[in-house]
């Protein structure tokens, strides 16, 4: 299997790969999931587990950190970008069923 087959909400990083991975601390990661800002995956015995996707959001946190906001700002900041990704994603769905052409009646039509 190569990492590209690895679905990426899937858990596989332990938090001190995670931590290694993203540049930050185990401590800074245990902290942003108090706070709300990601839940990564458990295994049955309590282990975290981080995925591709967790990531890439604790990335977008350390950005938002250096740009100067605070914990709860960035919340709301991941808030709002999670909600526009979604309002997006409803609007391509409704554009594509715009696009698509009417369905034909079942007779059909002779000239003479």
């Amino acid at each position: 299997m190569r990492p590209s087959d690895v679905d990426p909400a899937q858990g596989v990083y332990g938090i001190s790969v995670a931590a290694d991975l993203v540049g930050m601390d185990p401590q800074s990661l245990r902290l942003y999931e108090r706070r709300g800002l990601l839940e990564p995956a458990r295994t049955d015995g309590g282990t975290r587990r981080y995925s591709s996707d967790d990531l890439a959001r604790l990335q977008r946190i350390g950005h938002l950190l250096a740009a100067g906001l605070n914990l709860a700002g960035i919340a709301r900041v991941l808030e709002l970008e999670t909600e526009n990704a979604r309002l997006r994603a409803a609007l391509e769905l409704t554009q594509a069923a715009d696009m698509e052409p009417p369905p034909r009646s079942g007779r059909l039509r002779t000239t003479d």
